[in-house]
C-alpha cells in the first residue's frame, strides 16, 4: 500500500535482479547509494529513524521487515540430540573418533 512506510532494522541494498522499484517510503539504519538513487527515481523517499519518529510518533502505517527468526546457528541445537527421529545437533567439543560417535553409528 502506498501510504505505508517500509521499516528495516538494517541496510537497504540495491538488487539489480529487481527491474522496477515501486514508489515507497523506506526507513533503515543504512541505505546504499544505488538503492537510494532507485527509490528516489521512483518518486519515493528514504528516511532515518529520527525522521520517522517525528512523522509518525505512534508507528502507524509502517511495516517492519525482518529476516528469518530461525536462521541462527543456535536453533540447530534445539531439541534432544541422540533421540530417534530428532535432528538436533549436539554440542560437541570436537568431531574426532572419540567424541559423540555411537557404537552403531560408524
Amino acid at each position: 500500500k502506498a501510504e505505508r512506510s517500509v521499516v528495516v532494522v538494517g541496510t537497504i541494498a540495491d538488487d539489480f535482479r529487481r527491474l522496477s522499484v515501486p514508489k515507497l517510503t523506506g526507513v533503515a539504519l543504512g541505505v546504499t547509494d544505488g538503492a537510494r538513487a532507485r527509490i528516489i527515481k521512483a518518486g519515493g523517499e528514504v528516511l532515518t529513524f529520527d525522521q520517522l519518529a517525528i512523522q509518525r510518533p505512534t508507528g502507524a502505517n509502517t511495516v517492519l521487515l525482518r529476516g528469518p527468526k530461525n536462521a541462527r546457528e543456535a536453533v540447530r541445537h534445539f531439541g534432544a540430540p541422540g533421540v530417534p527421529g530428532s535432528h538436533a545437533k549436539p554440542y560437541v567439543r570436537s568431531k574426532g573418533r572419540k567424541f559423540e560417535r555411537g557404537a552403531g553409528r560408524r
